[in-house]
């Protein structure tokens, strides 16, 4: 049987799925009071288990007769004030997963990471404008471009390195920003309703991404395979935000953002949403660490998973083409 921490998120739904489509049990780790509008047609097919990632005890109760843990549970946040719980249930989370399949002696776990993770540092001769590429050999460095969360995710990956160190098999898998249909004001689905909204500005910079068919696609081989001791960039290419909010604008039938957030703007844009933040409790749609990073070109590289794989990704244009259709259908 095959456990799915964060099963409830828009990772871990569409991987129970996946699991299920090829016939294999799925076990779904959730806190009593989870949302489960993402795995409402799947939620009778799950062995449901409460419990949370910060409580041991809960965690080694639900690993009895599982054979593959998918620990997908996280906190995702670029918001300074869920810094503290995201570095306890992020790091201290995996922590207590890795300890707790070390002690159940699972026989396969896969740690949804994030390149996040691989660090974000400009080389010394940088160029503005230019591509800066990061693959999985890449090493983590201080810098101010990298956020909490990245920080939070690349300590949470030394925690399933020692694990691997001490027996664990596992395999890592770094996704960059993760295409699907999820609710419109989770995750990254909030640019499909940013786009939705006919805004009139579009970020300077480029997003990485990945169809979340295609994720699923490649936790379940490497899975399912010898693969151990291994970390995998999960990334179908990169696009500038101005052509990608043209795609998506169009395939919404809404009008295309057509001005360039100028790097003065965003500095003031996000200290409005941090003042707006902290007047309403809200979490601020733009932060600093994401106006400062968004600025630059960054590409990761997916050569090693589709040479072990060989993996072939769905191009933007049908992954863009099906989200936006499904996320219309919602919205009617």
């Amino acid at each position: 049987m095959v456990l799915i921490t964060g099963i409830t998120g828009l990772v871990g739904s569409f991987v129970a799925k996946h699991f299920l489509d090829k016939g294999h049990q799925v076990a779904g780790f959730r806190r009593a009071n989870s949302d489960l509008s993402l795995v409402t047609d799947i939620q009778s097919q799950i062995h449901w288990l409460e419990g949370d990632v910060l409580d041991v005890l809960s965690l080694e109760k639900a690993l009895v007769g599982i054979d593959i843990v998918i620990h997908a549970a996280a906190v995702v946040s670029f918001a300074p004030k869920d810094a503290e719980l995201m570095n306890k249930v992020n790091i201290e989370g995996t922590a207590n997963v890795v300890n707790a399949c070390l002690d159940a002696g699972i026989r396969k776990v896969c740690f949804i990471s994030s390149v996040a993770a691989l660090g974000r540092k400009l080389p010394q001769e940088y160029v503005e404008g230019q591509q800066v590429t990061l693959n999985e050999k890449s090493t983590w460095e201080e810098d101010p471009l990298n956020s909490n969360y990245a920080k939070s995710k690349y300590l949470a990956e030394m925690e399933v390195w020692r694990g691997v160190a001490e027996g664990l098999n596992a395999v890592i898998v770094n996704p960059s920003v993760i295409l699907g249909e999820a609710d419109w004001n989770k995750s990254s689905t909030q640019l499909f309703k940013y786009a939705n909204s006919e805004p009139t500005y579009y970020p300077k910079g480029s997003l990485n991404y990945v169809d979340i068919l295609d994720l699923s696609e490649c936790v379940y081989q490497l899975v399912t395979s010898d693969i151990v001791g291994e970390r995998f960039v999960l990334n179908a290419g990169t696009i500038s935000f101005q052509n990608f909010f043209e795609k998506v604008s169009q395939s919404l039938g809404k009008k295309a953002p057509t001005k360039a957030v100028s790097n003065t703007i965003s500095e003031i844009l996000w200290r409005v949403e941090a003042l707006r933040s902290w007047l309403t409790g809200s979490t601020p749609i733009l932060t600093k660490e994401t106006a400062r990073s968004s600025k630059f070109n960054f590409y990761f590289d997916n050569a090693k998973i589709k040479k072990q794989l060989n993996f072939n990704f769905r191009s933007f244009d049908e992954t863009i083409t099906r989200v936006s259709q499904n996320l219309l259908k919602k919205q009617a």
